[in-house]
């Protein structure tokens, strides 16, 4: 890949990243103002001035910048509907919970917190949850078993869960 930037990069994953998108928004709710296009376009933007070296580099700057615009777009839904600083419980994949809508923001100071124990296992859940990445392609992308990748994700459930729980 060789330096690659977002130009380059974009029309070669564009259906892979909007596929991805996709199944992550298939968890929102309905109504939900991003549309995976939407997600896709908005992280163009927000990785148009850096260079990749790798797809694993790409795909990780790409989770990132769409947990941060899922993070900021829900922040901003809680303030316009609820009033800031109200905290509600929340549903999203990692615990189950009868709710309609996930706490991105909750989420990521939980993924936080476990990114300062257990980094690689943090970044599985983020090419999980956040870019919809499979079990097969996150283990790919980040050069370990699909059978690891997957005892990962257990226990990465079970922490954040924990985590949540003992916050919430």
């Amino acid at each position: 890949m060789s330096g690659s930037g977002i130009e380059e990069l974009l029309p070669q994953y564009y259906d892979e990243l909007r596929r991805l998108a996709a199944s992550h928004m298939a968890n929102e709710p309905i109504g939900h103002t991003l549309t995976p296009t939407s997600l896709v376009h908005e992280a163009f933007l927000r990785l148009k001035t850096e260079k990749y070296e790798s797809k694993l580099e790409f795909f990780r700057a790409a989770a990132l910048v769409m947990r941060r615009i899922l993070v900021d777009h829900a922040r901003a839904k809680r303030a316009e509907k609820r009033g800031a600083g109200l905290r509600v419980e929340q549903h999203f994949d990692l615990v189950k919970q009868p709710t309609d809508e996930p706490d991105f923001e909750a989420l990521t100071e939980s993924l936080d917190r476990l990114a300062a124990v257990q980094p690689q296992v943090a970044e599985l859940v983020q090419m999980r949850f956040f870019s919809g990445l499979t079990i097969p392609e996150a283990a790919e992308l980040l050069g370990i078993a699909p059978r690891t990748a997957d005892a990962w994700w257990a226990y990465a459930r079970g922490w954040l869960a924990e985590d949540l729980k003992s916050r919430g």
